[in-house]
């Protein structure tokens, strides 16, 4: 684990050397980053929408200008291929540059019709919402989380995964560059044993994850201690639905995409593969051969797709599940596993067979490792794909549009895909049903989430 008791530690996945160790802040240093916190929510607060959109707008040119630096630092913290950190730069940016187009429109005040009364809904900021986030998209989880939050007017106080501090400190240099009020945006590097005061701190308004089901469980309770708003956004087991009418060549190539990217370290990955069974060998057999292509190495070159995975403890943990679920019956169509050597590499794996209660099928694998399952028809497709205790999205394909927009209706998940897999995007909602979490990031759902909706109503008859 990249923490310890004196502080967080980035150990490169690539290599297995300690790169930076941030020391874990202490009682009154903490105090002095929850005053530095709400300090700047008041300033903060007091621009109005066009000053706030001229400082994100810079903060975005200043992820544009420091497009490598950002990029580097991710690959070093978590392994990610460089070619694929350079692009969350940049995706990062494109958000900023979205809200500060579109925020406004969102949270402008919202007339209500009361039998010829005057009356409208304000949407309000709360205060200073804690932000703990994850790994896996160092730049994105925080700019995803944040950007809404900071333009409807709150503070926001990162507490970022121990291996990404650095990450972390590159957002806050973004937004000290860009000339925001001192502690509008900061990086709180807290020990997760303290998290729980913090949450009830009254200097905290709300506070937002993403994250493990057992830390999410954690957070909702303490906030919900201390009455507080929280939106979670946990683990997947995402269903992938190849029917017989897809076009098999479109369906394993995002089926590829959609699994080993970021070497399978996604929430809404596709990480059960549902295949109706006129197809399943056909497509089977192209996407093992598909996967086995894939270069799998050092992280910096360009030409990587599957780096190492974040950590040897998660690695462990993986191969540990692939282990299980092959002692429960299911069949390897794709030797991967832990490659020899000082990095966290761990080579693409595809199990075949796989069946409700195995553990690749109701565990959430985070990793380069695929399960194929048969379906006998599109009704069993359904049921398989809702047999999970998590919700967060899935994919349909199919070549009848109309059907698979029905199917849709049937998938208990936060979100579904048609011909295309899983994606976050400024102009869309994400988060997820049961133990994928509840509330909503991103959109109008999202800016919203952290809002006081004030109804005015003037001249009441």
């Amino acid at each position: 684990m990249p923490d310890s008791s004196t502080g967080a530690t980035a150990i490169n996945p690539a290599t297995g050397q300690a790169a930076e160790t941030f020391p874990w802040l202490g009682d009154a240093e903490r105090d002095a980053a929850l005053d530095r916190a709400a300090s700047g929510y008041r300033a903060w607060r007091g621009l109005d929408l066009a000053a706030r959109g001229d400082i994100l707008r810079k903060v975005a040119a200043h992820f544009r200008a420091h497009a490598e630096r950002f990029a580097r630092t991710m690959t070093e913290e978590m392994g990610k291929p460089i070619v694929q950190a350079r692009a969350e730069v940049e995706k990062c940016a494109k958000l900023f540059d979205w809200y500060v187009d579109h925020g406004a429109s969102l949270i402008a005040d919202e007339p209500t019709t009361i039998e010829g009364d005057k009356a409208y809904v304000s949407f309000l900021p709360i205060g200073v919402v804690l932000g703990i986030m994850p790994w896996n998209f160092p730049l994105w989880q925080i700019v995803r989380g944040a950007v809404p939050i900071l333009f409807a007017g709150n503070g926001f106080l990162l507490k970022h995964a121990p291996n990404c501090v650095r990450s972390g400190l590159n957002v806050e240099e973004a937004f000290q560059a860009a000339g925001a009020p001192d502690g509008a945006f900061s990086v709180f590097n807290a020990h997760q044993d303290t998290i729980a005061d913090v949450i009830a701190d009254r200097r905290i308004a709300a506070v937002t994850l993403t994250g493990s089901v057992r830390a999410g469980s954690a957070v909702a309770s303490a906030a919900g201690k201390a009455i507080k708003k929280s939106v979670l956004e946990l683990g997947g087991s995402d269903p992938f639905i190849v029917l017989a009418d897809a076009d098999l060549d479109a369906a394993v190539k995002a089926a590829v995409e959609a699994r080993f990217q970021n070497s399978g370290q996604i929430c809404i990955a596709a990480k059960r593969i549902i295949v109706e069974a006129p197809i399943a060998e056909a497509f089977t057999s192209r996407f093992v051969e598909a996967v086995n292509a894939l270069k799998i190495g050092d992280p910096l070159d360009e030409n990587t797709y599957v780096g190492p995975m974040a950590r040897r403890d998660l690695r462990d943990e993986l191969h540990n599940q692939v282990e299980r679920t092959i002692a429960e019956g299911a069949e390897v169509l794709l030797a991967g596993g832990p490659i020899e050597g000082d990095g966290n590499f761990y080579a693409p794996t595809i199990l075949g067979g796989v069946k409700p209660g195995m553990t690749a099928f109701k565990e959430e694998t985070f990793g380069p490792v695929a399960a194929i399952v048969v379906a006998k028809d599109a009704d069993e497709a359904v049921t398989l794909a809702n047999d999970s205790e998590f919700g967060l999205s899935g994919a349909v394909w199919s070549g009848d549009a109309a059907r698979a927009r029905a199917m849709a209706r049937k998938l208990e998940t936060g979100g579904v895909f048609i011909n295309g897999f899983a994606a976050s995007d400024p102009r869309t909602p994400i988060g997820g049903i049961k133990h994928s979490g509840y509330g909503r990031e991103l959109s109008h759902f999202g800016i919203r989430e952290f809002t006081n909706a004030q109804i005015v109503w003037q001249d009441r008859r």
